[in-house]
């Protein structure tokens, strides 16, 4: 008799999965309940960090290759033109704090894996805290798997919708001010102009599908890892979300560039 539900909710996070990593990655895709489910029963993140952790990497270096050296520094030279302090700087001391930034840049994009992943355990930690505070009963390996899935879909498509854009558009058309996360625009921040008005630009960013489809994911994944109530999984996922939220706009702020 196939297992309800119910049944598959109070099984134990011991019990042996019934999908492999690879399936569980495929899977959320089409049977992201049934996926989640089985990551109750025995939570995993490891090759679904790795996945996203290299697309991301790509991306940073295929961009960077993309525009070039040259358009690495004219990006950076707007950016410290922002900066009063850099204003007052000779020619000389300009062009040697740009020299400093880019080759910061160029040991950050190696260095992108590891914030990728500190990012994905601050993340299944926050989903931990917030469960415990509805009353959930999953501990923080499943929290952790929540995120980490639910970031797999939008993740995935949008970063192979930006390699396609990345191949079709010149370098010349690439603003690196508004592609740090990525070349499709799935959300109506491409009708405003996010040099002028960043913070604007910035909030209505949020309404975004891609980020709309992760916090559905993470909202049916805290339900069924959790046992919360689908009331109390949104509750977390849009708390969440209003901090993320936030701390893009204190970015949009500092940066002057949408986030």
């Amino acid at each position: 008799m196939p297992e309800t539900y119910e049944e598959a909710g109070n099984a134990a996070p011991s019990q042996a999965p019934e999908m492999s990593e690879v399936g569980t990655i495929v899977n959320i895709f089409f049977e992201p309940g049934r996926t989640f489910e089985d990551l109750r029963r025995k939570p995993r993140w490891i090759m679904g960090m790795v996945l996203i952790a290299l697309l991301v990497s790509a991306y940073a270096f295929g961009i960077s290759y993309k525009v070039g050296e040259a358009g690495m520094r004219r990006f950076m030279v707007e950016q410290l033109e922002k900066n009063p302090n850099i204003q007052s700087l000779d020619p000389e001391a300009k062009a040697n704090a740009i020299d400093m930034q880019l080759k910061i840049q160029g040991y950050m994009r190696y260095s992108i894996p590891i914030f990728v992943v500190i990012a994905l355990f601050i993340g299944g930690l926050l989903y931990f805290l917030g469960t415990k505070a509805f009353g959930g009963t999953g501990g923080f390996m499943q929290s952790l798997s929540v995120w980490v899935y639910s970031s797999i879909p939008p993740t995935v498509l949008a970063m192979l919708g930006s390699f396609i854009v990345l191949a079709i558009k010149s370098a010349d058309e690439i603003d690196l001010a508004t592609s740090q996360r990525g070349l499709i625009n799935a959300n109506p921040s491409m009708l405003i102009d996010g040099k002028a008005h960043p913070l604007l630009a910035t909030l209505i960013a949020t309404v975004d599908v891609f980020m709309i489809w992760g916090w559905i994911l993470a909202a049916i994944g805290l339900r069924i890892t959790n046992r919360l109530s689908s009331g109390s999984a949104w509750g977390v996922v849009i708390i969440i979300a209003v901090i993320g939220v936030l701390f893009r706009l204190l970015g949009a702020i500092f940066s002057g560039n949408p986030g």
